[in-house]
């Protein structure tokens, strides 16, 4: 069993898969497309490949715990994926992980143009990281 993270966006949709344990992303990637059938499609083949069996989306609610229309885009997606892949989609708070995820690889000495070609990828790992977090506590397994 694994879980799949996605921080979907306009132009780029990082996404991060768990291990077989559910303890760490196992792999990550960004993919760069504005269409969402492309979009769709690519996390199609991840799901077949990987074996996933769960996703958590990144729902970008505002800093004051409102949902604006960025989150309305994200709760869109997930029916979405939901009829095209027929998997458990949780909605999962996503608030300052794109920020966190440019301030890690900021601090591993990545430039501008080397962060933007990674930093959904990281989002997505860390969304995968609070996401799996939570479910440990909890005592809940994927």
């Amino acid at each position: 069993m694994r879980v799949m993270a996605i921080d979907y966006g306009d132009a780029h949709t990082g996404v991060a898969i768990s291990d077989l344990t559910c303890q760490l992303a196992g792999y990550t990637e960004t993919i760069h497309s504005r269409k969402r059938e492309k979009v769709l499609e690519r996390l199609g083949q991840l799901i077949a490949e990987y074996e996933v069996t769960e996703l958590a989306l990144g729902y970008p609610k505002n800093m004051d715990g409102t949902a604006g229309p960025r989150a309305e885009k994200a709760a869109a997606f997930r029916q979405e994926l939901i009829e095209a892949h027929g998997l458990p989609v949780t909605l999962w708070d996503e608030r300052r992980t794109t920020i966190a995820a440019h301030d890690l690889l900021l601090s591993a000495g990545k430039n501008g143009r080397q962060r933007k070609k990674t930093v959904d990828a990281v989002a997505a790992a860390l969304i995968l990281e609070g996401f799996l977090t939570f479910r440990s506590i909890r005592g809940e397994t994927p």
